[in-house]
Formats: C-alpha cells, sequence, structure tokens
C-alpha cells in the first residue's frame, strides 16, 4: 500500500486493543492515517490524549482486557458509537518476565493467559457477527513465542502458543465468511520491551545482535504490515502466522 494513500480503509471501523502506546498505538495512528474510523481499547487511563488530533474518528475505551465483562462491554460500546466492526486487531498483550516453570505461580499464570489469550476468545467471538455481516478481517497479535520457544517465559509462550492455534481453527471454521491472520513480531521497541533497555542496556544490545539484522524494530514497521494484510491485497492469506523478526526464525 502506498504511503500516500489516506483513503484505503474509508468507512472501515478497526477495534484495537492494546492502544496506548507501542503496536497498538500505532496500528491505530496508522489506520486513522489510512481513511479508518478506530475504536481503541486499553487499561491505562487518558491515553485518549494521544489521539486528539483525529477528533472523532477515534473513540478511546477504558477496559481490562483480562476480564471478560470488560472485553464484552468494550465490543458492545463500538457497535453502539460506529455501528459496525470490519477490522479487529487484537494487540494487547503482556510479558512473564521469562520466568520458567518453577518461578511461575498461579497468579502469574493466570494474569498472562488472561489478558493474552482469553481476551482474544472473548473479544473475537463477541465481535464475530458484526464481522461476518462485514466480510471483515480479524488479525491476532501472534510471537515468535508462538513458533519457537525462548521468545518469553512459559507463560508467554504457552499463551502465544495457543494464540496462534486460536487463529488457524478461526480461519479454517469460518474461511469463507471472514479473513483470519496473525502476525508474529520478533525484537520490536515498545514499552512493554523497555526492562531490556534499562541500566547499561546489555539485554538490549544481545537480542540486536542475535537478531540477523542486527537491529530492533520499530513499532510502526508492524502496523505497516498490519496495513498490508487487513487490506484486500491479503485476503487470500487465510489463517497463516506471518513472522516479522529481522530473520530471528531462520537461525
Amino acid at each position: 500500500m502506498s504511503e500516500d494513500d489516506n483513503s484505503a480503509f474509508l468507512n472501515q471501523v478497526v477495534f484495537v486493543t492494546g492502544v496506548a502506546s507501542g503496536i497498538g498505538q500505532a496500528q491505530a495512528k496508522a489506520f486513522l492515517a489510512a481513511g479508518a474510523k478506530v475504536f481503541g481499547v486499553d487499561v491505562q487511563e487518558d491515553f485518549s490524549q494521544n489521539f486528539a488530533d483525529y477528533g472523532e474518528n477515534f473513540v478511546g475505551y477504558i477496559a481490562d482486557v483480562s476480564k471478560k465483562e470488560d472485553c464484552l462491554n468494550a465490543v458492545a460500546a463500538c457497535i453502539t458509537c460506529f455501528n459496525q466492526i470490519d477490522i479487529l486487531l487484537n494487540t494487547a498483550g503482556k510479558l512473564d518476565n521469562y520466568k520458567p516453570l518453577l518461578e511461575t505461580d498461579d497468579n502469574l499464570w493466570q494474569d498472562i493467559l488472561a489478558t493474552n489469550l482469553n481476551s482474544i476468545y472473548y473479544i473475537t467471538k463477541s465481535a464475530l457477527p458484526a464481522l461476518i455481516k462485514a466480510e471483515g478481517t480479524v488479525i491476532n497479535m501472534c510471537s515468535i513465542a508462538s513458533l519457537v520457544a525462548g521468545g518469553g517465559g512459559i507463560s508467554y509462550t504457552v499463551s502465544k502458543h495457543a494464540i496462534a492455534g486460536f487463529t488457524k481453527q478461526l480461519a479454517l471454521d469460518y474461511a469463507r465468511k471472514i479473513h483470519v491472520v496473525g502476525i508474529a513480531p520478533g525484537a520490536i521497541k515498545t514499552p512493554m520491551n523497555a526492562a531490556d533497555f534499562a541500566g547499561d542496556g546489555k539485554m538490549a544490545a544481545w537480542v540486536a545482535e542475535e537478531t540477523p539484522v542486527k537491529r530492533w524494530a520499530q513499532p510502526e514497521e508492524v502496523a505497516d504490515l498490519t496495513l498490508f494484510l487487513a487490506s484486500s491485497k491479503a485476503r487470500y492469506l487465510q489463517g497463516n502466522i506471518v513472522p516479522i523478526d529481522g530473520g530471528w526464525l531462520l537461525k
């Protein structure tokens, strides 16, 4: 898609979770720039000020996607506001500090699964009738941890593997009704990865060195991929998990 095309998604409604920062914010701004209306969901307060320049085309909604009721209420609010959902971006997620099993307590396990996986189940199921009506698109935020170990701890890796499975089965079950794909980022410089850059930044430097292209990516690079995957040009991709990882999975 051309960067000059500011109407590619005109009259379409995009529902985005994790919109306050990082990839979710970049996705929301990319779709707004392409003419869409965006309903953005995040647990953080006052994030709507980041979208003040977009006027009524952006609606922010504060919700904790780890909670079923918040997920259902958010979808209902979007339908009430815009009367449709054309594109669903399940982007919200949480890391587990790379904790192995013996360092993972029940609270962490449940929190990671609720935030990363359960939210996608509740939001997608609730939004599915509107998406079917629109012959719309679902893009789930997977991870390189959806495909290999080492991208997180046990909780994160399990949740992301499960999201990949959810994406594939949803794509198969509704292949003639909606378009479903996943994105598998590698090292993306977002607030979620701020700990890697703390102190002397040794962890961030190590990750960059281990990545074949020798750098971290910016959230906007994932947003650009999202625009393509949500476009008519990508409709024959169905159930694919698309890596954007600087070559990490080549190793």
